[in-house]
């Protein structure tokens, strides 16, 4: 879901997180792939707004992660996208004392959240 934004410096730290965490989100899902039994395509999406959703496949089964709802995971504190609407934080561990993007936590928390999807795929 599209998330509410709680005030402006939200919204500005958002503007400069998500295309940064959107390049990670990517790399690292490719990564995982590259190691994984699990084919991936991309798909492009219209509805609820314009964005890629990562379609997994292995044997008979299949998984679909959307791209964006991924950037939303590092970029905010506890994002539950089954929320319609939901207020969001940013997490001020990817932003280093100037207000600047710091990139190690930014890989690292993205890293996290990928491989963790992957671990608790279906093994069979």
């Amino acid at each position: 879901m599209k998330p509410k934004f709680k005030d402006q410096l939200t919204w500005q730290q958002t503007e400069l997180l998500i295309q940064p965490a959107l390049i990670r989100v990517i790399d690292n899902l490719r990564k995982q792939l590259e190691e994984s039994p699990w084919q991936g395509t991309y798909q492009e999406i219209k509805s609820p707004y314009p964005g890629y959703q990562l379609y997994l496949t292995r044997d008979n089964l299949s998984f679909t992660l959307d791209i964006w709802e991924l950037c939303f995971q590092v970029c905010f504190l506890d994002y539950d996208s089954q929320l319609e609407n939901p207020a969001v934080e940013i997490d001020s561990s990817l932003l280093d004392e100037t207000g600047d993007i710091d990139w190690q936590s930014l890989e690292r928390k993205t890293q996290q959240i990928i491989t963790e999807i992957f671990a608790n795929l279906p093994q069979n």
